[in-house]
């Protein structure tokens, strides 16, 4: 392609210059300046005018023919604007600001056809300008900068209250096993201090050794059947904890229906318990029946304990998998394991009246990927589908390949999102919710994070009882073979 050249010396008039809509209301002074300054440059069709990224040194204005603007978008052109409306402008747009900010082409401008340009230095324009409209600049860069500053304090307003809410989910999931294993530590405690009470008195010396060898396999036996026991129906619990404590109530045995509890849930039954009759005399039966129910109680808590360290463990892990603390920022990721740990984070927010469904793929391949801030869209976008649903529906989480690029699918069977509200979803401070609930921030954000950050592409399909938000992520690295 070559560059755009200036047509020789040519120049627009003053009359010439108030046909275009910019310059129109200027007076003769300043159109003077603009016929002095402003070079007409042609442009051959497929020339770049200004690439994206460089240095911003003209201003430009559309004389004739046609242009395009496009934007890099993961690694790929995107087209926003196709005109052949004459006094258009681009390039240095923002040359208003000087050196406030760094004045580079915010686009890349092509001729679609052979074009013609009012160029105007940067740099001198922004002088004159200045003195032309002071009030006007003000008000530029004042809304410019207030903008942006405004754009970068909500993001972190949203950020920490996203953190917020993440914290508070897993604080309340943490504290359940963590109390439940304060519970059995304490009751572990109780039932240990028994149970040397009970072996103190079955082995005083009064009885024979045979009998309490045979005690200790029978303890053997019974803990080793703990955790295999069955799950009963509460109708069959009450009846088998009738028929033992009436079995013990028989042989005098002291809290009865207490042991009876124990040894049901331990999954024991009257067989169990004749073997014990058989291997001790009478007397040393209460005893006996009492300490091999310390024994399984101890047994049961101490599952119970692991059980709810192995959740706190589970729990910690996910945070981990989530904020992808220890791992670098870039790297092969499996997007399942995002989605299910950003599930875990947000299990205290999913109402009792929701029910998840995960549809995945479990053969797609992992996706080159920023996962932390994939955790993030995944979140907003579950977050919004819960809000939507108003505590009652189904949520539900799709993965699956299309064509050369990873899909994730989260839908919802809200109310849907009306089609003029559609369209401006991924705006930054649009927001449906009322005011107060939400920053508008969540969706842009998301839209940043996987089409500018990934490469990749999100969209939303609604109608009522069914919206879907779509994430396409590349299964490859932009310009990989």
């Amino acid at each position: 392609m070559s560059a755009p050249h200036a047509a020789g010396t040519a120049r627009l008039t003053p009359d010439e210059l108030r046909e275009l809509f910019l310059f129109e209301d200027l007076d003769a002074d300043q159109l003077a300046w603009v016929a002095a300054n402003g070079d007409v440059v042609d442009c051959a069709a497929g020339t770049d005018v200004s690439v994206e990224g460089e240095p911003a040194e003209c201003f430009f204005v559309l004389l004739d023919g046609t242009m395009t603007m496009a934007r890099r978008v993961g690694g790929s052109e995107v087209e926003t604007v196709r005109t052949d409306s004459r006094g258009v402008y681009s390039g240095a747009v923002q040359f208003y600001a000087g050196d406030r900010i760094t004045q580079v082409y915010p686009a890349t401008v092509r001729a679609v056809t052979d074009c013609r340009f009012l160029a105007l230095p940067a740099g001198p324009f922004a002088a004159v300008f200045r003195q032309w409209y002071p009030m006007a600049v003000h008000l530029l860069e004042g809304m410019f900068v207030g903008n942006k500053n405004a754009a970068e304090l909500v993001g972190q307003r949203e950020r920490l209250l996203a953190l917020g809410k993440l914290t508070a989910g897993l604080t309340h999931e943490l504290n359940n096993p963590a109390a439940a294993a304060a519970r059995a530590t304490s009751a572990l405690r109780e039932r240990i201090a028994g149970m040397r009470s009970k072996l103190a008195k079955l082995s005083d010396g009064h009885i024979p050794g045979e009998m309490l060898g045979a005690l200790t396999v029978l303890q053997d036996d019974f803990v080793a059947r703990i955790g295999p026991a069955a799950e009963l129906g509460a109708l069959e619990r009450s009846d088998l904890e009738d028929e033992l404590g009436e079995w013990l109530e028989e042989r005098d045995v002291a809290r009865a229906w207490d042991l009876a509890g124990v040894f049901v849930a331990a999954g024991l039954g009257p067989n169990d318990l004749e073997r014990v009759a058989d291997a001790v005399a009478p007397s040393f039966l209460p005893a006996a029946l009492q300490w091999l129910a310390y024994t399984v109680e101890t047994e049961t808590l101490v599952a119970e304990i692991a059980e709810s360290t192995a959740r706190i463990s589970a729990l910690v892990d996910a945070a981990k998998q989530y904020s992808q603390m220890d791992r670098t920022p870039h790297q092969a990721a499996d997007l399942h394991v995002g989605l299910d740990a950003t599930m875990t984070m947000m299990s205290g927010k999913i109402a009792p009246g929701v029910r998840v469904v995960k549809d995945y793929d479990r053969s797609l391949p992992r996706v080159p990927a920023y996962a932390g801030e994939l955790n993030q869209v995944w979140t907003n976008l579950v977050h919004n589908a819960l809000d939507a649903m108003g505590g009652s529906g189904t949520l539900t989480l799709r993965t699956a390949r299309d064509g050369d690029r990873a899909l994730v699918e989260i839908g919802d069977t809200g109310p849907g999102i009306p089609e003029e509200l559609r369209r401006r979803v991924f705006e930054p401070f649009f927001t449906t919710k009322p005011v107060g609930q939400g920053t508008g921030l969540g969706l842009d954000v998301s839209w940043r994070i996987v089409v500018n950050r990934h490469g990749g592409d999100l969209r939303v399909l609604s109608r009522p009882g069914d919206t879907r938000f779509q994430v396409r992520l590349p299964l490859e690295e932009p310009g990989a073979p």
